[in-house]
């Protein structure tokens, strides 16, 4: 698939620089960083959660977890991890366990975790278990530019 065609036209119509990377087929972010040789910190994971509101994004580095009572405090919410039936339904034109994390693509609200905004370079899955976008800090950091940067993970 190498990239999901709802980014693919995303990023073309933001005028958006990246390359696409190759690597082996991995089950999860953290084991792409790795066979991929690149910094964790660097790796663009989201986290797909949802309450009786809407579904809400939030992106953080591969090598830090989410801190969940920290993110539902910050934005007033009671958010909650969302099964994969509804990851499927919400990022149709992805692999399960490999979306993006470019919510505004999909319609999904987006929050930014804010060690994710000093990055010189980020990469993040591009819908597949095999394929990798990576992008200068400042076109990515442009693309969330009207998404929330709030410290709502810690390292692993």
């Amino acid at each position: 698939m190498a990239v999901a065609a709802t980014i693919q036209a995303y990023l073309e119509s933001h005028d958006v620089q990246y390359q696409v990377i190759e690597h082996p087929r991995t089950d999860n972010v953290k084991q792409a960083a790795v066979v991929a040789h690149i910094p964790p910190e660097q790796l663009a994971r989201p986290v797909l959660l949802g309450d009786d509101v809407n579904y809400l994004l939030a992106v953080i580095p591969a090598n830090h977890r989410l801190d969940l009572d920290r993110l539902n405090q910050v934005m007033a919410r009671s958010l909650e991890m969302v099964d994969g039936e509804e990851l499927e339904l919400t990022f149709g034109d992805c692999e399960k366990g490999a979306i993006p994390p470019i919510g505004e693509a999909y319609g999904v609200d987006t929050v930014l975790d804010a060690s994710l905004s000093h990055q010189a370079s980020i990469y993040f899955e591009a819908g597949d278990h095999q394929h990798l976008v990576h992008m200068p800090g400042d076109d990515f950091r442009r693309l969330m530019e009207h998404v929330p940067r709030v410290q709502v993970s810690h390292h692993l």
